[in-house]
């Protein structure tokens, strides 16, 4: 008596007799099971299953059309080995007769006959059969390769494979399942169908809907046709793929997994709202089960390029990494189709930070404007070095303020009071330039100058390459500013206009000599001498109002984040002081600019003075014969005051 399972299969094939591809004379009497199956060595465990499940007389029946994929002995040991079970309990399984109806068709197919991405219907109805041929000719049934093919008999066509086929419900399943046409068509073409539809691994798919490849073709100005003929596609399908199962609910924040892929990595965020992303990809729908693994639909096709966030990653910049993932701003940086200029402080810049906000980095990652702070050293578009222009004032993705750029005439470049330490870092989605400090959004000097109109004076400051020292969010200075009325007034004086006081040799000398170092109010003034930056003083009158030198403040107080700013109504001068002529040594110092020494002419005792921007001493001592080292000091602008005892000589140079 036969099980229930081979009288439905004498049904199915009674109705699909003699509809096969080959013909055969109605007087042959060969058959698929004695002549094929039975007659092979490599088949014994497949003919004694078949004998087990009471399917041999079926595949005797000369009234069938048939294909049958034939798993060789070798395909029934690996599949003992993976279910940890020997090849006779195979044989006992009580699924033994579906599992073997699932590998026959009835009619016959030929190797010449398959189509790549084929999905035909096999005895058992559990599942579909996915066909795949390669370019070079090889055939598939999901994921077994057909290792001899067309080996005929009267009622059809035996194909030997080499791995027993499961009717699993694979990852690809769910694709076909679901409408997922675009990435199906895609997964076939490349010819991964064998791959994914393997019953025994455990894959997680970023499945991509058709709605994302077709905004990724519109992105690409192209059309679906144009995406399948990507030269890269096989390597964006696997950049999908991970070789193991991750569930929504495990996906940590900030983890980096490898793919399939191994152009580059995957970076998963998970927001403090339990979204999920992959790169920029928004998981839409998670945890679409399979037998071997799970597919979250995402709303874009990642694309295995090398963004900003990978040149933060892969050079080592471990605490802005750490910033941006907990400011969950990955996704936003790792969209391919975005262009960023970013402007990356090292490790050592946070750790400046910290030490200048007096804690550590766990106190800078609790910071409640971290998020800001990192946009702010972000630009919407891509600025490499060459392109920068000496005070560009530029608007980064935060909101909070503008970054002041400044080149210098060495070719240096700042973002505020941050260094370019190194330079056009290329991207595939924009540029990074890595900086020696984190620059703050606060509310500079620079920034109440810039934004009170006073346009001449900005243009002063952006001209000597005073705007580093003066946007340092951590120092203090008091500014003295004049109006564009004071401007005009001087160059009328001097006979010259506004383009001549911006190309006076000693600019950076007149307005240095308009900035006190600290945080000094009108209330706090007092009369008397006060030294500037230029290392000269200004004299305070508080008599009759506040004047500084011949100057009258009209305006104080204007506060900023490091400092404050009082309005005068003139330009003041060191010669109010009334250093003449005859008080002026006559010296000259050369080369300048320089890059490793200074050579005094004219001037062989006294002491020499070296401040930097801020009014600092970074070098000092007796007026050598010989030259002055300054191979040590960072590139930049510095003040070099002469002394002899009763004669000054005062000079910016230039370090490069």
């Amino acid at each position: 008596m036969k099980n229930q399972s081979s009288q439905t299969l004498v049904r199915r094939l009674a109705g699909a007799a003699f509809m096969g591809i080959l013909s055969f004379s109605s007087n042959a009497q060969t058959n698929v099971f004695d002549d094929v199956i039975a007659a092979s060595p490599n088949h014994t465990h497949l003919e004694a299953a078949l004998i087990a499940a009471g399917l041999d007389d079926d595949l005797q029946n000369n009234a069938a059309t048939l294909t049958v994929f034939a798993p060789d002995d070798n395909a029934f040991n690996d599949l003992a080995s993976q279910l940890g079970v020997t090849v006779n309990d195979l044989l006992n399984l009580p699924d033994l007769a579906d599992i073997l109806t699932y590998h026959v068709l009835g009619t016959t197919v030929n190797a010449a006959g398959v189509t790549n991405g084929a999905i035909v219907t096999p005895l058992f109805t559990g599942n579909t059969l996915k066909l795949t041929k390669t370019a070079s000719n090889n055939v598939y049934v999901n994921h077994a390769m057909v290792t001899a093919a067309d080996l005929t008999a009267a009622n059809g066509v035996v194909h030997s494979i080499d791995a027993v086929l499961m009717s699993s419900e694979t990852v690809i399943d769910v694709a076909l399942d679901n409408g997922f046409t675009t990435l199906v068509a895609a997964v076939v073409q490349e010819e991964l169908v064998p791959v994914l539809s393997d019953p025994f691994a455990q894959y997680t798919v970023f499945a991509p809907s058709n709605t994302a490849f077709d905004d990724l073709a519109a992105s690409l100005n192209t059309n679906i046709a144009g995406l399948l003929a990507l030269p890269n596609l096989d390597d964006v399908l696997k950049y999908h793929v991970l070789g193991t199962e991750v569930v929504a609910s495990a996906v940590t924040n900030g983890a980096v997994v490898n793919p399939l892929s191994t152009t580059n990595s995957l970076k998963l965020t998970k927001t403090s709202a339990n979204a999920v992303f992959v790169n920029h990809a928004s998981v839409v729908t998670a945890d679409v089960q399979a037998d071997n693994g799970v597919v979250h639909v995402i709303d874009k096709v990642v694309l295995p390029v090398n963004t900003v966030v990978d040149v933060a990653l892969d050079n080592g910049f471990t605490t802005l990494a750490t910033a941006v993932i907990q400011e969950e701003l990955i996704p936003a940086l790792s969209d391919p189709f975005a262009q960023y200029t970013v402007f990356a402080p090292n490790n050592a810049a946070f750790d400046s930070l910290a030490a200048d906000l007096n804690t550590n980095i766990a106190g800078l990652l609790a910071l409640p404007n971290l998020d800001d702070v990192l946009k702010y050293h972000v630009l919407g578009t891509e600025v490499v070095a060459s392109a920068v222009t000496n005070g560009a004032v530029v608007n980064p993705l935060s909101t909070t303020n503008s970054l002041k750029l400044t080149k210098t005439a060495a070719n240096a470049v700042f973002v505020n009071h941050a260094s370019v330490l190194t330079a056009d870092v290329q991207a595939d989605n924009g540029v990074v330039h890595v900086i020696d400090k984190v620059v703050l959004p606060v509310n500079t000097v620079v920034d109440v100058a810039i934004d009170n109109n006073f346009s001449t004076l900005v243009s002063a400051v952006v001209k000597a390459e005073l705007v580093p020292a003066l946007s340092d969010p951590f120092q203090e200075f008091t500014v003295f500013a004049p109006t564009n009325t004071a401007f005009d007034n001087l160059a009328t004086t001097l006979g010259t206009d506004l383009n001549g006081i911006l190309n006076l040799p000693n600019l950076a000398d007149i307005l240095t000599y308009h900035v006190v170092s600290g945080n000094v109010n009108a209330a706090d003034l007092m009369n008397g001498p006060v030294a500037t930056l230029n290392g000269a003083n200004i004299i305070v009158n508080l008599s009759n109002g506040v004047k500084i030198n011949d100057a009258t403040v009209t305006m104080a107080d204007v506060e900023a984040d490091n400092g404050v700013v009082h309005v005068l109504d003139k330009v003041i001068l060191e010669s109010f002081l009334g250093l003449d002529n005859n008080e002026i040594l006559q010296a000259e110092v050369y080369p300048n600019p320089a890059t490793d020494k200074l050579t005094i002419s004219g001037v062989n005792n006294g002491e020499y003075i070296l401040l930097n921007n801020l009014g600092q001493k970074v070098k000092s001592g007796a007026i050598p014969e010989g030259d002055i080292s300054i191979d040590g000091l960072s590139e930049g602008s510095y003040l070099l005051q002469l002394n002899d005892g009763k004669k000054t000589y005062v000079t910016r140079v230039i370090k490069k």
